[in-house]
């Protein structure tokens, strides 16, 4: 890493020559692998963005002249060439630097990321901020062509068509979101993409006309007319000049030299101006290259070998894409929607068993929604499969669109509770919390496989609005053969010898996966004879009268919630309870998340911060209980 180590910010690189530049990006390539298979996280787009994030720091001056990124997970590059070569090695870890962009982080990084599509509209507000105050810098959003199946991109490019307005859009297009790009626009951007006679041309004749002593570069200036004319013979107008952009590509985004001549025509611009470039997705490290989904966002894994395929169906993801092969197979009216998540929410066994219908939409959450309502209003049974941090995204949707037309609509919540590695713009924390303030629906948070099962076998009959959450990975492992089960919950009671289970002295609620912290924390618990622990697997609307049933008069009601507290299932059995006259017990205390802005973290680190490791729990317990 002889070049990198000397790079400490974007201004080293404006005097590298082209062979230093070509190590540099090796170097890159290099470190980015090497931190990835050892942390986890987004190799394929950052090994394949190397070029480009050097030719924009070559041509701009950051952070005077400001970059957005779409999603934000492309930007390793850009953190190791603006300071934190240092800190690069705790990329997603606790107290580390995270795998998006952070204005936190750096004042290299303008705007903070996480979702796709909302670049354009911050670079067009940081450009037309930047008018307003008469400053000459330049704003350049950088946005994959999977976000281009976003709707907010299209709200947000009507927008920009503003004179003098110095903003550069860079489309990044790898023929690839996080699954395969769908849709009538991937087959437009390839039809752009195969017809580059034009740009080749242009840059030919400016290549040689410039060799000319003396009027070579006014040559260049003179024959602009002619190559519009040019232009307009080879090339139609494209949809980006339709919108009042002025268009330059495609270009490979892997040529430093033509990305920096494109990138300096782009500055002389007086229109916002989008240039297209065609970038490979893991470029340098062939896995990547071959299987690019499989490392859009990785886990540790050996470089040298590379990530092993398993065929393992231990997994939430895994159990549910098997449960609605097996669903469709006995109902034809069942159809499966997801929005660029195919082999994330386990739908691929789907998408090859029921093809016609399957249903990925790209990443377009709030069409997914209102689609798949589509398809419920005549008849079939939709089941919409999205991560929870992006199911924020269709409230407006779920409200309108299913629920006050009363439509059946079951949404599985992928990647629910804390979630490792992604950081605070991937916590799936707050689905409980504003979901349950929907009509009419139905929320089911289970624990185990088998309790998923019956969630959407219960909903399938139901035929109401219902959401299933669960969490990344697999089902805690733990004895659970002393609960008396429910449909809707289960309860387990841990006695000293000889105890009486007819009045529990405390009562502890609670859902979901943290379940196994607090079953290991109840053996901590010392001087206490009778606890009964409640796991309510049905978590909204709750069974008030079947809950009340079991709790007797308690010392000591401990509701604990993997999920904010703000709105959540906790503080809706606390008001529950408070307005129930026979109800009196001791206390009521709620554990939940109190500050959700929380970074990245692997899950025990994220725990310990929230307070939920069994010791944890069981100290904080104890401590209610003595504080009389």
């Amino acid at each position: 890493m002889t070049l990198l180590k000397n790079v400490l910010s974007p201004q080293d690189l404006k005097n590298l020559s082209a062979s230093e530049l070509d190590s540099l990006a090796g170097e890159l390539r290099s470190k980015i692998l090497a931190t990835v298979s050892k942390n986890g996280g987004h190799l394929a787009s950052n090994l394949g963005i190397v070029e480009t994030t050097l030719a924009i720091h070559r041509v701009f001056n950051n952070p005077e002249d400001q970059i957005v990124f779409d999603v934000g997970h492309q930007c390793y590059a850009h953190k190791l060439l603006t300071g934190r070569q240092q800190e690069f090695d705790t990329l997603r870890q606790w107290q580390g630097i995270s795998g998006f962009t952070n204005r936190k982080e750096s004042c290299k990084d303008a705007f903070g990321a996480g979702h796709s599509g909302t670049s354009i509209s911050a670079a067009l507000g940081l450009a037309m901020a930047n008018q307003l105050d008469n400053k000459n810098n330049y704003v350049i959003a950088i946005v994959g062509d999977g976000s281009f199946t976003n709707g907010m991109i299209y709200e947000a490019l009507n927008n920009c068509n503003k004179k003098n307005l110095r903003l550069i859009i860079i489309l990044n297009d790898n023929e690839m979101s996080i699954s395969e790009n769908v849709g009538g626009l991937s087959n437009y951007l390839s039809k752009i993409r195969n017809s580059q006679n034009y740009f080749n041309l242009k840059h030919h004749t400016q290549s040689i006309l410039h060799k000319i002593p003396l009027v070579g570069d006014g040559l260049i200036e003179g024959t602009r007319k002619i190559k519009k004319h040019i232009k307009k013979r080879l090339v139609a107008e494209n949809f980006f000049e339709h919108l009042g952009l002025d268009y330059l590509g495609p270009v490979d985004g892997c040529d430093l030299k033509k990305l920096e001549s494109v990138l300096s025509e782009a500055k002389s611009k007086i229109n916002c101006c989008l240039v297209h470039i065609h970038t490979v997705k893991g470029k340098g490290y062939p896995d990547a290259e071959e299987n690019p989904e499989m490392y859009h966002s990785s886990g540790p894994f050996d470089r040298d070998k590379g990530i092993q395929k398993k065929a393992s169906t231990d997994s939430f993801s895994a159990v549910f894409g098997e449960m609605m092969v097996a669903a469709a197979n006995t109902n034809d009216s069942i159809c499966a929607i997801t929005a660029a998540m195919t082999g994330g929410t386990g739908l691929d066994k789907f998408s090859q068993a029921h093809p016609g219908r399957f249903y990925d939409v790209g990443i377009a959450e709030e069409h997914a929604v209102t689609f798949a309502a589509g398809l419920s209003a005549n008849g079939k049974t939709p089941v919409c499969a999205i991560y929870s941090t992006f199911v924020q995204r269709v409230y407006d949707q779920l409200i309108h669109d299913a629920a006050i037309q009363k439509l059946p609509l079951i949404m599985a919540l992928d990647r629910c509770g804390l979630v490792p590695g992604d950081g605070i713009t991937h916590q799936g924390i707050y689905d409980c919390s504003y979901l349950s303030s929907i009509p009419g629906i139905e929320i089911y948070s289970p624990e185990t496989y088998a309790e998923m099962k019956q969630s959407f076998e219960q909903s399938f009959e139901n035929k109401t609005l219902a959401v299933i959450r669960y969490p990344k990975g697999a089902q805690q492992q733990y004895d659970r053969s002393g609960f008396v089960d429910g449909s809707e919950l289960s309860y387990q009671d841990f006695l000293e010898s000889g105890g009486d289970t007819s009045d529990p002295e405390i009562v502890i609620l609670t859902y979901g996966r943290i379940t196994k912290n607090v079953y290991e924390a109840i053996p901590l618990l010392k001087d206490t004879n009778r606890i009964r622990l409640i796991k309510l697997v049905k978590v909204y609307p709750l069974k008030l009268e079947k809950i009340l049933s079991l709790l007797g008069q308690p010392k000591l009601v401990y509701i604990l919630e993997e999920g904010i507290r703000s709105g959540g299932i906790g503080e809706k059995l606390a008001a529950a309870f408070a307005q129930n006259d026979e109800f009196k017990p001791g206390k009521v205390r709620i554990h939940a998340i109190e500050n959700p802005l929380m970074e990245q973290g692997d899950l025990t680190a994220l725990y310990d911060c929230c307070g939920f490791l069994p010791q944890q729990i069981a100290d904080e317990i104890a401590e209610i209980v003595a504080n009389k």
